[in-house]
């Protein structure tokens, strides 16, 4: 049962948090994730967020107290002496701050610094946001409580007096290499690449072992630990029972007797149960989900209609300041002056006069901020007398879910269509949904397919849209049967040859692009014309909405 999965990882948490890392919570503010995370309330999580600087998390220079004593005060940070820590908003989570975490998570005791646990609360809407990679491979455990309603619920509560005999019996658990082989193995199976995941889930077993009473690591508590740290980890499923074929065993030469297979061991568990047990676990979307996220690339602001990152002195997410001379639009920071300055005043006595502070050149820190700049998603739409002919209100059902998911991340939306020998911006950057609906609604059909053109008005869009500062990606919508070239003349193999052209400009360009092949049976033609993009190519026929979406999620992410 699902709620029975969550009560097991929250107790091995609380068993042994450190070995464990951590968790990832993937939960949207509710009752029930209260219910959840009020139930590692005995474990004193410290809060923290996205926005946190590193004089919080690991200490640093105490400015007022350095000012006020004469001489460097020094503040200790939250992960100073470990424990555990509570991210809010994790799916927001910078690159910067995930390494600081994830070095914090890797200490050890023996580096003089208490071991840290990581609870990351992850309140991605969509596909394309989730926790960062240097983070969720850290986490042993993950739990999802989408799809679970609170009536399939209950009050969680772990006795303390349980929790101190489990932790006793952990210390006591003898080493088991064989469980790890069998861990290894089927982490292997599952596309699962990570050396700490074996590491993980043998942690996760030997929780489960303690906390049963078990004396030793048992099949069970094996189950519980591909469950709980590989199902969220998986990139490839094996072939089900049906489809496996299984591999007779071979003599064995010297006695010429076939060799004790796993099933007549009777200690033995075979790999394939911990695959079934992971299989079993995994969300019916995660896979997409994940691959989704893999898509994405070096960017975690998905859900915000953020594109590309530009650095900015003036407006923006704050960054780190750096040491420079104010000008040409550079701001001081003031505090971050005061902090390079204050430990050297000791040393300048001679050059102060009265109580004044003495600020050198070098002590100058420069205020910094990272603008993202606006998404715009481009629909090139082909409404060809072929387009319509065949599957055109197909596509415009699709292109409306790919607007609402759009509209979702607060991307902007364009819509540039094409038929007869010429190609229209029919709708400029806007992200009004209704509007860009309306548009589509009252699309004609009819006439030729000047594909060339759809894709240079496209990319004409797309330029002028990075020259305000956007971040654009074209989106073609298309059957593939171009037939007017970009003189607007007949034919075929001339209009291939501008299509062709055009589609190498926008990969030159370095739009992000897509194609989509609406027509009812996969055109070749299309494959290369994405390859020319230096995209790929989707059938609609085999691609649903939510893939499409997934896939312009990766783009818009890249």
């Amino acid at each position: 049962m699902p709620w029975d999965r969550v009560r097991l990882a929250l107790t091995l948490l609380m068993v042994d948090p450190c070995r464990l890392g951590g968790l990832w919570l993937r939960a949207r503010a509710s009752p029930l994730r209260d219910r959840v995370t009020g139930a590692l309330a005995p474990m004193s999580p410290r809060k923290i967020h996205t926005a946190i600087d590193d004089t919080a998390l690991f200490g640093g220079l105490d400015l007022a107290g350095t000012l006020a004593a004469g001489r460097p005060v020094h503040t200790r940070g939250l992960l100073a002496d470990g424990g555990v820590v509570l991210l809010s908003m994790a799916e927001r989570c910078p690159a910067g701050l995930a390494a600081r975490l994830g070095q914090a998570l890797d200490c050890i005791p023996s580096e003089g610094r208490a071991r840290t646990c990581l609870i990351a609360v992850d309140e991605g809407a969509g596909s394309e946001e989730g926790l960062p990679q240097a983070l969720a491979d850290r986490l042993g455990l993950f739990l999802s409580l989408d799809g679970l309603a609170w009536a399939d619920t209950a009050p969680l509560a772990v006795p303390e007096a349980a929790l101190a005999a489990a932790r006793a019996r952990l210390a006591l658990l003898p080493h088991d290499p064989s469980a790890l082989d069998r861990l290894v193995e089927s982490a292997a199976q599952l596309g699962i690449d990570s050396a700490r995941a074996p590491l993980l889930a043998l942690n996760c077993a030997r929780a489960a072992a303690a906390w049963r009473g078990h004396p030793q690591i048992t099949p069970e508590d094996l189950v519980a630990a591909a469950e709980l740290v590989y199902a969220h980890r998986a990139t490839a499923l094996p072939p089900s029972e049906d489809e496996a074929q299984p591999t007779p065993p071979r003599p064995d030469p010297a006695t010429g007797s076939e060799p004790e297979t796993e099933q007549d061991q009777p200690d033995a568990l075979p790999d394939e149960t911990l695959v079934e047990a992971a299989r079993a676990a995994l969300p019916p979307d995660l896979m997409a989900r994940l691959a989704g996220l893999r898509g994405a690339k070096a960017m975690r602001a998905q859900g915000s209609g953020a594109g590309s990152a530009n650095n900015s002195f003036v407006r923006g997410r704050p960054l780190p300041a750096r040491r420079g001379t104010p000008g040409s639009g550079q701001r001081i920071d003031l505090v971050a002056t005061l902090r390079a300055a204050a430990p050297w005043q000791v040393l300048r006595q001679s050059m102060r006069r009265g109580d004044r502070l003495v600020i050198l050149p070098g002590d100058m820190r420069i205020r910094r901020h990272e603008e993202r700049s606006t998404r715009v998603l481009i629909f090139a739409v082909d409404t060809s007398g072929s387009q319509a002919m065949t599957r055109m209100a197909e596509a415009k059902g699709a292109i409306e879910l790919l607007l609402a998911e759009a509209y979702a991340r607060r991307d902007h939306v364009a819509l540039v269509t094409f038929r007869g020998d010429t190609a229209d911006l029919t709708l400029p950057p806007t992200r009004s949904l209704v509007q860009a609906k309306r548009r589509l609604a009252g699309l004609p059909g009819g006439g030729g397919t000047p594909l060339a053109a759809g894709l240079q008005t496209a990319l004409s869009a797309a330029q002028q849209a990075r020259s305000k500062g956007m971040t654009p990606v074209i989106a073609v919508l298309t059957d593939g049967r171009a037939n007017i070239s970009l003189d607007r003349r007949p034919g075929r193999e001339a209009a291939a040859a501008d299509a062709t052209r055009i589609a190498r400009a926008i990969a030159a360009s370095g739009v992000g692009s897509i194609v989509i092949d609406t027509g009812v049976r996969p055109q070749p033609a299309l494959d290369a014309l994405a390859r020319a993009m230096g995209s790929e190519c989707l059938a609609l026929p085999r691609a649903r909405a939510p893939q499409l979406s997934a896939a312009l999620g990766a783009l818009m992410g890249a």
